[in-house]
């Protein structure tokens, strides 16, 4: 028979929602840790003519179940609204990103490590990212999304995309602030 030790939860939010991270696996949930919080951000938006239009959004992240997880929702009104899931995954040493804009039907996958001052989340471009970006489907192109200038109250996160692996092309910056509530 079936024991159950735990309360149960009352609403979604209180089974998603955790106030800290997990204590057995705490040196390995720190990488993405300053993340928990509100944020407002300036977008700049690079178009393949060079030229650049900007545009306001935010992020708001948390540490979700039973803090083995951060998640996010990341969104600038009318360009894309998603969330990410990560975690971290001893069987490679790194945080697996799931990443999912309803919005623009898109779902990515990436793996997160540090990488000096910064953290760089890296996978294979899905067509449906392709698409959203208005790119051809099928460049089996390699996506990064870092995190840099990381402090207390601010960061600066840049989406960059390359064909080869070597070259590499700003597609858009964010430049984010803590929001102090």
């Amino acid at each position: 028979m079936l024991q159950i030790t735990e309360t149960t939860r009352s609403t979604f939010s209180d089974a998603l929602v955790t106030q800290g991270c997990a204590s057995e696996n705490s040196k390995n949930l720190d990488l993405y840790a300053w993340l928990v919080g509100s944020w407002e951000m300036d977008g700049v938006i690079h178009q393949d003519d060079g030229s650049t239009t900007t545009a306001r959004g935010n992020v708001h992240a948390a540490w979700v179940l039973e803090g083995r997880a951060i998640q996010d929702v990341f969104s600038v009104p009318g360009l894309f609204y998603g969330t990410s899931l990560r975690f971290f995954d001893p069987q490679v040493d790194a945080w697996q990103i799931f990443w999912i804009d309803p919005l623009k039907q898109v779902f990515f996958r990436m793996i997160g490590r540090a990488e000096g001052d910064s953290i760089i989340n890296e996978g294979e471009e899905t067509p449906e990212l392709a698409r959203a970006y208005g790119l051809p489907v099928e460049s089996k192109a390699t996506v990064r999304w870092k995190f840099t200038e990381i402090k207390s109250d601010s960061f600066h996160w840049v989406s960059e995309r390359s064909i080869d692996g070597i070259n590499w092309r700003v597609q858009r910056e964010y430049f984010a602030r803590r929001v102090i509530s």
